[in-house]
């Protein structure tokens, strides 16, 4: 199992704590220190299409008209942060964010 996320991201720290409590060992991939691929983003964009994008965030507040109007992945490519955190790789496939329904899959 792996999780992508950032290392100051509350949600995703909430995350590990409940997959370790509930037994899984997940691998934290810290996609600031980390980027993602170009594989790995076209198959989280495949999967997510643009939701992948957290267009609630303060980076993407911050963001530059240029980078908004971008396609996303090419937002990923430059801003990794903007990536919505958690996704989790594990037996369900991959998985977005830390609702009710994921957390139901893997707790």
């Amino acid at each position: 199992m792996i999780l992508y996320g950032i290392s100051t991201c509350d949600t995703c720290k909430k995350a590990l704590k409940a997959l370790t409590a509930a037994g899984h060992a997940p691998e934290f991939r810290d996609v600031r220190a980390n980027p993602l691929s170009e594989a790995e983003i076209n198959e989280f964009i495949s999967e997510f299409g643009g939701a992948i994008i957290n267009q609630k965030s303060t980076t993407w507040r911050g963001a530059t008209d240029w980078l908004k109007a971008c396609e996303p992945d090419e937002q990923l490519k430059q801003q990794p942060t903007l990536m919505k955190r958690p996704v989790i790789r594990g037996d369900h496939g991959l998985t977005l964010g830390w609702d009710e329904a994921v957390q139901a899959k893997y707790l």
